[in-house]
């Protein structure tokens, strides 16, 4: 190694985590590409939107989605660069799903954008007072070790359906089952078939422990994508067409180079014009819902993940938790700023870290690509579903393994550890899970008379946990 190399590695630590410099560019490549999705639907979620004023985003009439694809990319590249240099971890950022979803539907339906980016961006601001005040890391403290565990095998589990649901392989019925296989029980697509084969041969690579396997899986099926739509022509997905492609065609036609400024949507906040829009109440109502859901949803991806990286120390922390939060907190702060709604640790990380990922050099390069991706955003839309599911798959398996660590015979920890894997993915959320297991854990503690038992924030937390759950009969009887 030279004097750069040798630098590097003693700041990431590349060597003592067991790692390489391959290991994590191919960690970060694989990351990138499992979760480069995101430049495409936060866009069809936030700016084909409009809030209460008939407007979307940038206060016009006409969506802005290359604007926002641009403005999602950016802040996710300098996100995650931040989350590689000062917390040092594999760990990506980018725009919340889910969360971006309540901002649009919830939030902008009863204020402007600027309002509700503004309320965003004050969110953020409140968990970094939570950060810096040490809340936040005593809380992460008091959970019980197994139920980490338990945290990480249901993001496991969470990150398979995921997987299975945005390759079709799985998909909801009107009616009957809410599940089935394919379409109408069967895999008559294409598309399918292509997820089918990237799974298997992702598979296969894992099992034989090859380097890369990940990414290989990734973007030797996004090839195979390519040629399969060249030949049978099966198109976008609509109801039409059961049988397409999910999200993106995979073809290299009409693909367009053109810049868009992303720091034009950062004129576009208010953080204050809320409060005299509509209701403190409502206001601060929407604040609790957006701060439950990042605080738990962070808390449960940063110990699941790292667990996969072995970067969980005997005491269930993780190497520079202070300053992993610190940053995923600037990145609620900075996805309101910029109008893209609320930036998280991502789930996706796993794929970095199941390509060989350990260290933050693994995100320096996944931010890096998605500076890029500023401006080759069109190259991104390349990849269907259809090629990235199968690596979900495989890693939430990776994920999964870890359940031989929680102690089945002790139903006390057992039947909350079994609540929060099975509610994760049957609800969708990554925070009804935790909430699920705490208010279990804390009630089971409370009837076994064993009171002492449970961590004094562990009461505070189940508290918030009862009215998160409540916030809808909550709502109603306020009338807000």
């Amino acid at each position: 190694m030279n004097n750069a190399s040798t630098a590097i590695d003693r700041f990431f630590a590349i060597t003592a985590r067991g790692s390489t410099f391959s290991r994590e560019i191919r960690g970060g490549l694989a990351t990138f590409f499992t979760m480069a999705y995101i430049v495409v639907l936060n866009p069809i979620i936030i700016a084909n939107g409009t809030d209460v004023e008939k407007q979307v985003i940038g206060d016009g009439t006409t969506p802005n989605v290359a604007l926002v694809a641009a403005g999602t990319a950016f802040v996710a590249g300098v996100l995650t660069i931040l989350m590689g240099v000062v917390g040092r971890v594999p760990f990506a950022m980018a725009a919340g799903l889910g969360l971006n979803a309540f901002v649009t539907f919830n939030i902008a339906s009863v204020m402007s954008w600027e309002e509700a980016m503004g309320l965003v961006l004050l969110e953020g601001v409140v968990i970094g007072v939570l950060v810096l005040t040490g809340l936040r890391v005593a809380v992460f403290r008091a959970i019980p070790a197994q139920l980490k565990t338990a945290i990480s095998v249901g993001i496991g589990l969470f990150i398979a359906l995921i997987g299975f649901v945005d390759a079709g392989f799985v998909r909801r019925v009107p009616a009957g089952p809410p599940l089935e296989m394919g379409i109408g029980g069967n895999l008559t697509s294409w598309p399918i078939f292509v997820f089918v084969v990237g799974l298997l041969v992702t598979a296969a690579l894992v099992a034989r422990k090859v380097k890369g396997a990940i990414l290989i899986g990734i973007v030797g099926t996004t090839v195979l994508a390519i040629i399969v739509e060249l030949v049978t022509r099966s198109g976008a997905f609509s109801a039409r067409n059961p049988g397409g492609w999910q999200l993106n065609v995979p073809t290299l036609h009409d693909l367009t180079f053109d810049f868009h400024n992303p720091l034009t949507l950062f004129q576009e906040v208010d953080p204050f014009g809320a409060f005299s829009r509509v209701s403190v109440l409502l206001v601060l109502l929407l604040i609790f819902t957006l701060l439950i859901t990042d605080f738990f949803d962070t808390m449960g991806t940063i110990v699941g993940v790292g667990r996969q990286a072995n970067l969980v120390g005997e005491d269930g922390m993780l190497p520079r938790t202070r300053e992993i939060l610190l940053i995923d907190s600037l990145g609620a702060a900075a996805g309101g700023a910029a109008s893209v709604s609320s930036n998280t640790t991502y789930i996706e990380s796993a794929a970095g870290v199941g390509e060989g990922a350990r260290t933050g050099l693994a995100s320096v390069v996944t931010g890096a690509l998605f500076l890029l991706a500023v401006f080759f955003a069109p190259l991104v839309t390349v990849v269907p579903y259809e090629a990235a599911a199968p690596a979900l798959v495989v890693v939430g398996f990776l994920m999964m393994t870890q359940i031989r660590e929680i102690d089945w015979n002790d139903y006390e920890l057992a039947i909350p550890a079994f609540l929060t894997i099975v509610v994760m993915p049957f609800t969708y959320s990554v925070s009804n899970g935790i909430g699920a297991g705490f208010v279990s854990y804390v009630l089971i503690k409370l009837v076994r008379g064993k009171v002492r038992e449970i961590h004094p924030l562990l009461w505070g937390v189940t508290v918030l946990f009862l009215i998160y759950f409540a916030m809808g009969p909550i709502r109603a009887i306020l009338g807000v």
